[in-house]
């Protein structure tokens, strides 16, 4: 068996909502092997982006051992934390979060800058040029996100995620503002670059049919994580 690339042991959350204490993870226990994909499906408010947020690094697991690429998060700093996230994630938003005062070539190209590889900038921009002709934006290279659509914007969004070839890919609801063939487009895309760069997926999805394309689908549910075995409201 290979060694997971994530394992979460009896990891929990606790977060303050004024004067209430709200468990939000409750004793999630996760296992997912490299360049595998799967989907985490569940009602909204169940704690699915909750679980990402823990995964990055971006919020503190209140008890338990969150490992990832074989590092134990609980014992890095933020400074740490941050390398990690550098060196090791990739982030796909549902809002594309691009920056809107640089073109598509830049924004990809930015990712590998704060990745800090010590390539030079002549050869960050080939590969990030390389990147966006993969998710067939080679002619958006100079085009600011004003100027290109939701699902080319999203696009460009998953080849910043994905430039620097991280072991773990971290996908929060990529579909929730795109239509329904758009977001098609960009499900086959990502799914088609993370097994060609083996990088595991991890999927926060409302889309049944979409989830049912992972290797494994998995239900969040009132914080608690499962094998997906009974229909679930999303």
């Amino acid at each position: 068996m290979p060694t997971p690339l994530i394992q979460t042991r009896d990891a929990n959350l606790e977060l303050m909502s004024g004067t209430n204490m709200l468990h939000i993870l409750k004793d999630i226990n996760l296992s997912v092997n490299p360049a595998e994909v799967v989907a985490i499906v569940g009602p909204s408010g169940s704690g699915k982006t909750s679980l990402l947020m823990v995964l990055a690094g971006l919020e503190r697991a209140t008890s338990g051992d969150i490992v990832v690429a074989g590092e134990n998060l609980g014992d890095f700093n933020e400074d740490q934390l941050a390398i990690f996230r550098r060196k090791s994630l990739g982030i796909l938003f549902q809002n594309f979060h691009l920056v809107t005062s640089m073109s598509a070539l830049e924004n990809v190209a930015l990712a590998l800058e704060i990745a800090e590889t010590g390539l030079p900038l002549k050869e960050i921009r080939d590969i990030s040029a390389a990147a966006l002709n993969e998710v067939g934006l080679g002619d958006r290279l100079n085009h600011q996100p004003r100027a290109l659509s939701g699902g080319e914007q999203q696009r460009v969004g998953l080849a910043r995620a994905m430039v620097s070839k991280p072991r773990l890919l971290l996908a929060d609801e990529p579909t929730g503002n795109l239509d329904q063939d758009t977001g098609a487009l960009v499900i086959e895309l990502m799914f088609d670059l993370a097994r060609k760069q083996e990088t595991a997926v991890i999927l926060i999805t409302h889309d049944r049919v979409l989830a049912e394309r992972a290797d494994r689908t998995l239900v969040m549910n009132r914080g608690q994580l499962s094998e997906k075995t009974q229909e679930v409201s999303l």
